[in-house]
């Protein structure tokens, strides 16, 4: 039995200011995948991840979620089903750690209904997961920008879409929650039939972690597929516009510039 297909983007087309991002772009996000976007700085990743998530509308074209018409659905039903995490954040109010996780849940309250028993321990345990409970009390000012990056993806563990949209997920991670981070959500990902979509700078992370990818050429052109199929040396150099030169190492594949 072939697997849900979670997002569905139907003839495409994305563009900000005179920047096409893509045109015409058909593809399905499965349940269990992992799929990376890869480009050069100002192709349109984040455009593209943000207008996947109903927060941009799409030039033409259609995208669709759980095989609904995503422009057709009411915010808190698209909230319960994709978590988005941006490239940064402005925490402008007071709140400590827990509070933060515990905003994941949100999109499940009524007015005025509190967190339950429950929602507490959710979010404990994505704090817990992604090693950061011991702060759970702090304020998230107080963080450095590593705790603060892995406090905001732990809501949205705490939120549990069946969609995660990714912007730079690994920003100001060190190279240990880097992995250990990309490790949690892959297995989060295959285990409880969800999906993954990250913008990525490293190409590495995503033929590492993703088994699919989507290549952001500049001026609409695209490709996708399975990560062992289109990343490699000739379509990673025509990317970034850098020789880039493949080795292989006990973790697969990997590339370096040239």
């Amino acid at each position: 039995m072939s697997a849900t297909t979670l997002l569905e983007c139907c003839d495409l087309a994305v563009t900000i200011a005179h920047t096409r991002v893509c045109t015409g772009l058909n593809l399905q996000v499965r349940a269990g995948e992992c799929w990376a976007i890869l480009g050069r700085n100002g192709v349109g990743k984040s455009t593209l991840l943000h207008t996947l998530a109903g927060l941009l509308t799409p030039q033409y074209g259609s995208i669709r979620l759980h095989g609904k018409q995503l422009s057709t659905l009411k915010r808190k039903a698209v909230a319960q089903q994709v978590g988005v995490l941006l490239q940064d954040y402005t925490d402008v109010f007071a709140c400590d750690v827990l509070q933060t996780a515990l905003m994941g849940r949100h999109p499940y309250l009524n007015a005025w209904q509190w967190e339950t028993t429950q929602d507490q321990q959710r979010a404990k345990s994505a704090l817990k997961s992604l090693d950061i409970a011991a702060l759970e009390q702090r304020d998230l000012n107080t963080l450095s920008g590593g705790e603060r990056r892995r406090a905001h993806l732990a809501t949205l563990l705490t939120q549990d879409p069946s969609l995660f949209l990714l912007d730079e997920p690994t920003n100001h991670l060190d190279v240990h929650h880097q992995i250990h981070t990309f490790e949690l959500l892959r297995r989060i990902t295959q285990r409880n039939g969800k999906a993954l979509i990250a913008t990525l700078h490293d190409v590495n992370l995503a033929a590492r972690f993703c088994d699919h990818v989507l290549l952001l050429f500049g001026d609409g052109v695209t490709l996708h597929g399975p990560t062992t199929e289109v990343l490699n040396e000739e379509n990673l150099t025509r990317l970034l516009q850098h020789s880039m030169q493949q080795s292989v190492t006990a973790h697969g594949k990997m590339y370096i510039p040239g």
